[in-house]
């Protein structure tokens, strides 16, 4: 079962978009990573290499670029540089084909969930990757626990739609598909798990308080324990948000999804269900920044 099947909401797109000065890649919102071998233009890039030694020295280079790249990256731990300032400076976004895009967005938190983003294109995605980890995430199998997460993550003016909607969804015959107890929680001798990672968002509408924002997911759900008839399994899906700027933030009016892109999937080797609610209880999450 995909993560959210239940959960789909509609809505009427908040306008034309307009580029800003938050943009790259000539305001695709993408970024490109040019790597040593990857093409044939004859620019210096797509060469085959004559000799073998050239070829290692091609590439000794390139660890030490990413390397210093990362130490620079690491200085400060955040801010312009300039002794660790957090003053949000969008105008650093895109100084360079390889330059990760976005300034530090996040100034706070709104209990467990980010809050405080960047009035900008890059701070709607960072929320939408956010609240997409959020609303695909076990707490909202627990109905105190989810009206605190729509508190956090969706405009005032939806709340009320959001909650009625998810509180018919979240009945005991969707618990019970999912192996849950009527209450929602897991069984004795059981781990239920329900998160969502984002892989990466774009930016489809936007104008100065409103955004519509896709975010390609991967995600994990089931039952983990010996003998579960609803084993973890993950999925693949792309959840779109329409954001408004509300009260000093981003705040979540719809919320659709959508199954894929999906990967071929490779030749690794299940874990056990030990394993997998090991691995989920042991490693944390992330905040997520664009």
């Amino acid at each position: 079962m995909s993560q959210g099947d239940e959960r789909g909401y509609g809505g009427n797109d908040p306008g034309g978009r307009t580029d800003d000065a938050y943009s790259t890649l000539g305001g695709t919102r993408q970024t490109r990573t040019r790597l040593p071998g990857g093409g044939d233009d004859g620019d210096g890039y797509g060469r085959r290499p004559a000799r073998n030694s050239r070829s290692l020295i091609m590439a000794v280079g390139v660890v030490v670029l990413l390397i210093a790249a990362i130490a620079f990256a690491n200085q400060g731990g955040g801010g312009d540089g300039s002794g660790g300032d957090n003053e949000k400076k969008p105008e650093a976004a895109g100084a360079g084909p390889t330059a990760a895009t976005g300034t530090k967005p996040v100034q706070g938190k709104n209990g467990t969930i980010a809050a405080g983003f960047a009035h900008d294109e890059q701070g709607a995605q960072s929320a939408a990757a956010n609240y997409a980890v959020a609303l695909g995430s076990a707490d909202m199998f627990d109905k105190t626990k989810r009206d605190g997460i729509l508190d956090a993550v969706i405009a005032p003016a939806s709340i009320a739609k959001f909650r009625a909607t998810l509180d018919e969804a979240y009945s005991t015959d969707f618990f019970s598909n999912l192996g849950l107890q009527d209450d929602g929680t897991a069984p004795p001798g059981f781990a239920f798990i329900s998160r969502t990672t984002p892989i990466g968002t774009k930016v489809t509408k936007a104008s100065a308080d409103q955004a519509t924002v896709e975010v390609w997911c991967s995600g994990l759900i089931g039952l983990a324990g010996e003998g579960s008839t609803k084993p973890v399994t993950d999925g693949w899906f792309t959840i779109t948000m329409e954001l408004q700027w509300v009260d000093g933030d981003w705040k979540a009016v719809t919320h659709s999804q959508k199954d894929g892109p999906a990967p071929v999937g490779g030749d690794n080797r299940a874990s056990s269900a030990d394993e997998i609610a090991g691995a989920v209880n042991g490693f944390g999450g992330f905040t997520y920044a664009r």
